[in-house]
């Protein structure tokens, strides 16, 4: 299996991501965002970071990008891709994700751990994911996910929430919300499974670092 990590101007999590593959056996690239082809890679990473300085709006500049167009191909023929925070930004401004990222409620960066609950869904990335709460750091500024009315019944109808902001006791009330997230989501798939963005960084729960965010990338190699 082998892995594309794409790299645009501002990602600062690709090492990261980098690792975490490397930690699971799997092999990966790093693929600047100029290129205009993904052939020969079986999942493609979007990481996090600032791309192109979240100038005008987070993820925004960088769905213009040259590499977009092969995730789009990518994407339409059933190839897996995962949107790790700015990564899961820039899949909703690319409109391969419904619903949108805004400013945390109290308008703050905001960096932890929290806990989350893994719902059932169809997601290609966790189906194999044992534990129910998982415990992963967050960093964002721009984390707060929302949704209309129309978007959010197809999001439960479809089993494509796939992350919920909890207590370490599965509670998924407004009290475990970091940021103001609708229905205090933290993670979504499209209806068929094979993308996915997340807010938070399993990427850096890997190796020393912790197992929870390896349980992810092992669940998808």
């Amino acid at each position: 299996m082998k892995t594309a990590i794409i790299r645009f101007l501002g990602t600062n999590c690709d090492m990261d991501c980098k690792y975490a593959c490397d930690a699971v056996g799997a092999k990966s690239e790093f693929v600047w965002y100029e290129e205009t082809t993904l052939k020969g890679f079986d999942i493609v990473i979007l990481p996090g970071g600032f791309s192109y300085g979240d100038y005008l709006r987070s993820g925004v500049l960088a769905k213009f990008s040259p590499i977009m167009q092969a995730v789009k191909e990518f994407a339409k023929y059933g190839g897996k891709i995962i949107g790790i925070c700015n990564g899961f930004q820039i899949l909703t401004e690319s409109h391969l994700l419904p619903g949108t990222l805004l400013k945390n409620k109290n308008l703050r960066f905001i960096h932890k751990e929290v806990y989350l609950k893994k719902e059932e869904s169809n997601c290609f990335f966790t189906q194999k994911v044992e534990k129910n709460i998982l415990k992963l750091p967050i960093a964002h500024g721009d984390g707060n996910y929302f949704c209309s009315n129309d978007e959010l019944k197809t999001l439960e109808d479809n089993s494509m929430i796939v992350l919920r902001y909890s207590s370490k006791y599965a509670n998924t009330n407004e009290e475990f919300n970091p940021n103001g997230s609708i229905k205090n989501i933290a993670g979504i798939c499209n209806k068929n499974g094979n993308i996915f963005g997340l807010m938070p960084h399993p990427e850096r729960a890997v190796g020393d670092l912790g197992i929870e965010g390896e349980e992810i990338f092992r669940s998808f190699i």
